[in-house]
């Protein structure tokens, strides 16, 4: 069983709904990714997701865009980004996903991509320009080494390719809340609905809602339709604007509300 199932598996038991933090692996430098993964950790994350940056990412909005232009005129590689998952693993377990996009992996060699990262402590990754059709180029590779292939699907997925997507369905089933890319906005999170409802009749493997998600009510308003929420442009807002100490509060501020019911 992956380190994400498990989690999630913990957390039902509980009845507690996941929280999945992401941050922009190199920003402000590899040491500070660290540390910004062990503060969420500690504050209560469940799952880690560490952006990989890219010099093109269609899917990201402004913050997370001005994040991954600063890791890289920083000097961060995907070397480097294995480097920061093997410090991270030789003193905590908490399940690590990477979310990159397919020229970074084609870059470096899908199959050595692949295992290289499973082999430095990596859970899941999620690719989000690699449509479904595309994805045995990853998901053979990653099926040998234990690594979840997280599939994407939307409020416009047709409900025959949602079928389709949640067949190959590892981790968690990243929902995207809205048509947009990622960044903090007011979202009617009941759009998703329909589709969350849809996942839960074809797969057990937990919905989490991604895309705009940035305060404590909009988590909590996320959480009353899938198992998990993704937080990440309010986090790497609160890193470049006020430091380590603001994700820290912001982090706790997200698990409490989460905790508290909904």
């Amino acid at each position: 069983m992956s380190r994400i199932i498990d989690r999630f598996k913990q957390l039902k038991s509980q009845g507690r709904k996941g929280f999945i933090a992401y941050v922009t692996a190199g920003f402000p430098d590899l040491a500070g990714t660290v540390e910004a993964i062990e503060v969420l950790e500690a504050a209560g994350a469940d799952v880690i997701e560490i952006g990989i940056p890219f010099s093109d990412p269609m899917a990201d909005g402004p913050v997370i865009q001005k994040a991954a232009t600063l890791a890289l005129q920083a000097g961060m590689t995907t070397p480097k980004v294995l480097e920061i998952i093997t410090t991270v693993r030789k003193t905590s377990q908490v399940p690590l996903v990477v979310m990159t996009y397919i020229n970074t992996i084609l870059n470096v060699g899908v199959e050595k991509f692949v295992r290289s990262f499973a082999a430095a402590g990596l859970d899941g990754i999620i690719v989000p320009d690699l449509p479904l059709e595309e994805a045995g180029l990853l998901s053979q590779f990653c099926e040998e080494v234990g690594i979840d292939l997280i599939q994407l699907v939307a409020p416009t997925t047709p409900k025959n390719r949602l079928v389709a997507i949640c067949k190959k369905a590892q981790g968690f089933v990243y929902c995207v809340s809205n048509t947009g890319v990622t960044g903090v906005r007011q979202v009617d999170y009941s759009q998703i609905a329909p589709v969350i409802e849809i996942v839960r009749s074809e797969t057990a493997v937990p919905p989490a809602i991604g895309f705009g998600i940035g305060s404590i009510e909009g988590a909590q308003q996320a959480a009353k339709y899938a198992d998990g929420v993704i937080v990440g442009s309010a986090i790497m807002q609160r890193l470049m604007d006020e430091g380590m100490d603001s994700v820290g509060t912001f982090a706790k501020s997200i698990r409490k509300a989460l905790d508290e019911g909904v």
